[in-house]
Formats: structure tokens, sequence, C-alpha cells
């Protein structure tokens, strides 16, 4: 069974940073396309980051770039984002999610897995 995990979520203050990690299981994720999306109540959910596992391509939200960073471990199968310079607007509920191929990376529709979502606050 698959199954996708987050953690790190969190409380932080605008210009502050946190590591969000999502664990990898059931299956090799080698050729998948990782994302991260998030979405608050009353919005869509929305991209924020992607990349291709094996490639180490990453593609970026316009509202995220130069502040947050996907990256992967291959040992510990996870997947992390890496968020600075946060701003009250990131303020969601952010998910994991994965699909068995390289494909459009900013597209919700295109992932197969997701997990349960991971709350991140951040005040003024």
């Amino acid at each position: 069974q698959v199954q996708l995990v987050e953690s790190g979520g969190g409380l932080a203050q605008a210009g502050g940073s946190l590591r969000l990690s999502c664990a990898a299981s059931g299956r090799s994720f080698r050729r998948s396309t990782m994302g991260w999306f998030r979405q608050t109540p009353g919005k869509e959910r929305e991209f924020v980051a992607a990349m291709s596992w094996s490639g180490g391509n990453t593609w970026y939200a316009d509202y995220v770039k130069g502040r947050f960073t996907i990256s992967r471990d291959n040992v510990k199968n996870s997947v992390y984002l890496e968020m600075n310079s946060l701003k009250p607007e990131d303020t969601a509920v952010y998910y994991c999610a994965a699909v068995d191929k390289i494909t459009v990376p900013r597209l919700e529709s295109e992932y197969d897995y997701w997990g349960q979502g991971t709350q991140v606050t951040v005040s003024s």
C-alpha cells in the first residue's frame, strides 16, 4: 500500500523558516514525480513545488521562487520542502503528492497518491 506522511508543520513568525517532510513508502518512487500543494479554507488547492525523483528536475510556483526549496533523500525515501522567508499568506494545509511517471508537475489532477496534510501557520 502506497503511503505518504507529511510532518514538520507548525507555527512560525513572518520571516521565519520551516522544513516539511514527506515520508514515502509502499513502493519505489524512483520514476515518480513528487509534488507539494497547499490549501486554505475558501480557496482552491494550489501548486507549490514539484520534482522528478531520479532526474532531480524541479518546478516552483512563482510566488515561492527564491524562498522554498524542494529536495529528496533516496536513503530515507523522503521528500522535503524547505520554506524560508515565510509570509502570513503561506498559512495553509500542505499536502505531499506522487504519481508514477514524469508528468505535467503543476496539475493537481495528474497525481495519484496524496498525504493527509500538515498545517502551517505563519503569524505577523
